[in-house]
């Protein structure tokens, strides 16, 4: 088994996912995972693929066509299959007024603490009832056994305190 990682960048569009989802059919190869979005008016996704040895090279140039036809940028790079965690799965919960700085701190903390992130979402929308800039974001992250919790959360604390935000740190419970 080989696997490879697809991401591609364009204007939003109908038919983007399915474009792609049919190139990769088309080699007899499967989506193990995806991640996509719009973001600005710009749809990005980002896929971890699997296949037969040697697939990865011919989907570079399957996915060439759809690339000119949907004015995607695409990229395609081998890669390892899917990590297995080792450690903990943790979710990071913040919630703020919009301010300049705030990814930057809190993964600068995660930096410093040798945690890596798994998965980051963030966003800015107005508040429903005062309509100021509201900024939240939610991080999975994967705590390595025996790394002390409690200095992760002394560090976020700080964070918090700094830049005026509500912060969580709780286990990342599978639904």
């Amino acid at each position: 088994m080989e696997y490879a990682v697809i991401t591609a960048v364009g204007a939003d569009k109908v038919g983007i996912m399915d474009s792609l989802a049919g190139a990769v059919v088309g080699l007899k190869a499967n989506i193990e995972e995806t991640r996509a979005s719009i973001l600005g008016g710009e749809f990005a996704v980002i896929m971890l693929v699997s296949g037969e040895k040697g697939f990865s090279l011919s989907l570079g140039e399957k996915l060439k066509p759809v690339g000119r036809e949907l004015e995607l940028t695409i990229y395609v790079k081998p890669t390892q299959g899917p990590a297995q965690p080792k450690g903990l799965p943790y979710l990071i919960e913040s919630l703020s007024l919009d301010t300049p700085g705030i990814v930057h701190a809190i993964t600068g903390v995660l930096k410093s603490q040798n945690i890596n992130i798994e998965d980051l979402e963030s966003e800015a929308r107005l508040a429903p009832l005062s309509g100021s800039p509201m900024f939240s974001m939610k991080i999975a992250v994967t705590i390595l056994p025996g790394a002390p919790l409690k200095n992760l959360k002394a560090a976020l604390a700080q964070v918090a305190m700094e830049h005026d935000l509500d912060i969580e740190v709780r286990p990342l419970i599978a639904e």
